[in-house]
């Protein structure tokens, strides 16, 4: 391959990895909590969106660093670090990811029954199916790039015009962002568990390592991919707020029992509706394709079996949660507590990316910037005392 057109491969794979992260932390859980969290704190969710945004950042980054100069994913590296810990970080990410993919079946089921009218459970079932035959076909992550990409994309324009349609007061907004008259310490550790917790932040990581393959990795690429993940993500959750805060904004009380949808009804009435649909919909398909693949990859190194019929692990991984939200419906208290323990656990698995930069076993030739790394050390403190904080509270 040349080196023109291998530039253009890689450069290609490293978008669709920062858009399989982004579309990962875009679930229906991240637009019903932005909506949620918009309602009863205003404009002063503003600053949570700010300050949660720079600690995914400097989380991000230390993540893809960390596996990309090591070239092993998460589990095998924590492995190295600490024989046995990488099994039980492995073991945390797949059920966390088994449990939000009931619920991001679930949100594929409303987002159909929104658009079509047809029952919820019927919805999550062809949707399930959907997202099997994505990884049934022979290039299953290029199919997986695509889709992340485009429907990321689709979801980002649309919840734009939302935005701009609903004109919320712009001024007040950027005031209390940078100015807030409240502080919620458990909102911040919401959005970033959300957004870089549990098997979110390793979805682009493992797909960017999956999809380089032998290549060689150039770090100025890895820390491009990282932001823009963020970036996109970041994208998203503002404009859900600046949107649903517009229309709060007017006196205007969301529906207790589905916020979101009620949003956007107000602003564009049946047709409101019916684009809340196709954004739910995108949303909850893309982390199903995301949580399977992930939760799939921290299995690799369990038993060659995994590894070996990986997209068979995938599919089976998809028609279990699919099967358990037809059975049995969405566990909400499970779903609650599983959202918590993505925050909760992402300082434990910081600690460890952070121990492997001083392992020049690890990474002999890579060394981590100093302010990353220090920025690291504070984020990961940050996050502990917040969970602290989040767990006296219960």
């Amino acid at each position: 391959m040349s080196e023109p057109a291998n530039k253009k491969w890689l450069g290609s794979a490293f978008i669709g990895a920062a858009f399989l992260m982004a579309t990962s932390a875009i679930g229906p859980g991240f637009i019903t909590q932005t909506t949620v969290f918009t309602a009863k704190q205003g404009a002063s969710f503003g600053f949570v969106i700010l300050v949660s945004i720079i600690i995914d950042i400097v989380v991000q980054l230390n993540i893809w660093n960390a596996i990309a100069a090591s070239r092993m994913k998460a589990s095998d590296l924590v492995n190295k670090l600490l024989p046995g810990a990488g099994y039980l970080l492995g073991v945390l990410v797949v059920a966390g990811g088994l449990v939000f993919n009931i619920g991001n079946v679930a949100g594929c089921g409303l987002g159909l029954q929104t658009l079509f009218g047809i029952d919820a459970t019927t919805g999550a079932i062809a949707s399930g199916v959907f997202a099997i035959i994505i990884f049934l076909v022979k290039e299953f992550g290029k199919a997986m790039d695509s889709l992340a990409k485009w429907l990321g994309i689709v979801m980002i324009l649309m919840v734009i015009a939302v935005a701009i349609i609903a004109q919320p007061p712009m001024a007040e907004v950027v005031k209390e962002t940078v100015w807030p008259s409240q502080i919620h310490l458990i909102s911040i550790l919401a959005l970033v568990g959300g957004t870089v917790g549990g098997y979110i932040s390793f979805a682009g990581a493992h797909r960017m390592l999956d999809a380089s393959a032998n290549r060689p990795i150039k770090m100025a690429e890895v820390n491009k991919a990282a932001v823009s993940g963020i970036v996109i993500s970041g994208i998203m959750r503002v404009c859900l707020f600046v949107a649903a805060f517009g229309v709060i904004a007017t006196g205007f009380v969301p529906d207790a029992a589905n916020p979101a949808p009620s949003i956007f009804k107000h602003v564009l009435g049946h047709t409101g509706e019916k684009i809340f649909g196709i954004i739910f919909w995108c949303a909850a398909i893309t982390s199903v394709v995301g949580a399977s693949y992930t939760s799939a990859s921290f299995m690799e190194n369990w038993h060659p079996f995994f590894l070996k019929q990986r997209q068979w692990v995938i599919v089976g991984f998809i028609a279990i949660a699919t099967t358990c939200f037809a059975l049995f419906g969405q566990p909400i208290k499970i779903l609650v507590a599983a959202g918590a323990i993505n925050g909760l656990i992402l300082p434990v698995y910081m600690v460890f990316i952070l121990w492997a930069f001083m392992s020049r076993k690890l990474m002999p030739n890579f060394k981590q910037r100093g302010w990353l790394l220090i920025a690291g050390w504070i984020a990961t403190i940050l996050v502990a005392y917040m969970s602290w904080m989040a767990l006296a509270d219960l």
